[in-house]
């Protein structure tokens, strides 16, 4: 018997201040047994190692993510316990890789956190990277593509580099956390985020508490 075909969501990582939303949106994807392509830009790599301390690097990923996704949004170290086993990684400047091509099987793109600059490039076909490449291959082959921009404040070029996005087809989805759910840490916040960009990709998570029509039913205590 034939083993079922691979489909996996790719993840984008852009150098944009948000790593911690990043790593809830890869532990949620693997706690719900997705399959991950993980693209980290150089960019983001940069934004990693400010934020966490960590480097990633491509030939030591799987150790250098391992710490990453162990670590909480409060920079606690070995917060989470997560097992990589669904993980391929690609590097960013590898346009030779499998999601830089329609044909390669993928149920489509997560861009978290999304820069400015992954916005424009996306939104004009530069393709200057893998990540670039792959988000204009889930575009054109009409797969899900959710975009994460996490900026403040937007410059009118940008908003409409986003409208773009949209009517390309992609979700165009702000990392702005709400607070009906509950939130008393900073992770719930993050976790906030991420269900989000879990839900506009239809994949099951417990991240957040739900709204369910009941006033102050995420109030603390």
């Amino acid at each position: 018997m034939s083993q079922r075909q691979r489909m996996p969501w790719i993840v984008g990582v852009s150098g944009a201040s948000g790593t911690p939303f990043a790593a809830a949106v890869l532990r949620g994807l693997l706690a719900a047994g997705e399959s991950v392509d993980l693209v980290v830009s150089r960019a983001s790599r940069l934004t990693l190692l400010d934020e966490t301390g960590i480097g990633y690097r491509d030939a030591h990923w799987r150790e250098d993510l391992a710490a990453w996704l162990a670590r909480g949004a409060d920079g606690k170290p070995e917060t989470f316990d997560v097992d990589l086993s669904g993980v391929r990684h690609w590097a960013a400047g590898d346009l030779a890789a499998g999601p830089s091509s329609g044909s390669y099987p993928a149920k489509g793109m997560l861009i978290v956190p999304a820069s400015t600059a992954c916005v424009a490039g996306v939104a004009l076909g530069l393709s200057k990277d893998l990540l670039q490449r792959a988000a204009s291959v889930t575009l054109k082959e009409r797969r899900k593509l959710v975009v994460a921009v996490r900026e403040t404040p937007l410059s009118g070029q940008t908003l409409k580099q986003l409208v773009a996005l949209d009517e390309a087809g992609a979700v165009v989805l702000p990392a702005s956390p709400g607070f009906y759910a509950g939130a008393t840490h900073i992770q719930d916040l993050v976790d906030f985020v991420a269900g989000r960009v879990l839900d506009a990709a239809g994949v099951p998570h417990r991240l957040y508490r739900r709204w369910e029509g009941e006033l102050g039913g995420g109030s603390p205590g």
